[in-house]
């Protein structure tokens, strides 16, 4: 069943029937499974900047996010901020921390409107336990988090220069593009500020690579969008 809400979203409240499930969902499980799912989860919808967990609290349970986008933060004592990642639809959120029973070690803030499917951590164990195909999704996930955090190593040791960084979070931003006969375009929701935040420059060094790269043509840019106009060139860069 579709329920019309305020953020202009249709909540798919029917996991059997879900018109937004793709490869890659947590969800793409047996009918059993599913079934089995429908019955522990709650299904909410989040405005942009709300806040799923924060860093340091108490696991519940884990998220599931069906539409949107949302960030992963971790703060210093000091109040500085880094983005481990940005997560996309399809995974799950709190998993480690449901699992471990440990305390979540980052902060999960929506970026958008969001549909998130909840499901207390004693029943998710439940799920685990009964159903084989929920455990092979729930080693995807991990398998994807430790890819996640590879990438946030590369951006802030491996790589030298703050153009290389942007040529590297760009590349990885198109990979859910639209190829067109120009380019690559995609809708970049992080302000300078968080791009910052994930490749682990200044705001005002985000500025400067995307000049640079705009300058020699590589990229094109029109408020959100981005246009990757030479794809090669900036895989190039990042092989160097």
């Amino acid at each position: 069943m579709k329920t019309r809400t305020p953020y202009g979203m249709e909540i798919a409240d029917d996991c059997a029937t879900c018109p937004i499930q793709k490869d890659g969902f947590f969800c793409q499980m047996t009918t059993e499974t599913l079934a089995d799912f429908q019955k522990m989860k709650f299904t909410s919808l989040y405005p942009a900047g709300a806040f799923l967990f924060v860093e340091g609290q108490v696991p519940r349970g884990v998220y599931m996010l069906c539409r949107g986008r949302v960030k992963l933060t971790m703060a210093s004592p000091a109040g500085k901020t880094v983005i481990v990642r940005v997560v996309e639809a399809g995974e799950l959120l709190g998993l480690h921390s449901a699992i471990s029973g440990a305390t979540h070690e980052v902060t999960a803030e929506t970026l958008q409107p969001c549909q998130v499917d909840f499901i207390r951590r004693d029943d998710f164990m439940t799920l685990l336990q009964g159903h084989g195909d929920a455990s092979m999704n729930a080693m995807q996930q991990f398998s994807n988090y430790y890819r996640g955090a590879c990438h946030q190593i590369r951006y802030l040791g491996l790589t030298p220069s703050a153009t290389e960084k942007m040529a590297h979070f760009l590349l990885e931003a198109a990979v859910h593009g639209q190829e067109t006969p120009r380019g690559i375009r995609f809708n970049l929701s992080l302000t300078h500020e968080e791009i910052a935040q994930v490749v682990g420059v200044t705001r005002e060094t985000v500025t400067r690579a995307l000049t640079e790269l705009r300058t020699k043509m590589l990229i094109s840019t029109k408020g959100p969008t981005v246009l990757i106009r030479n794809k090669p060139a900036l895989e190039a860069m990042v092989l160097a």
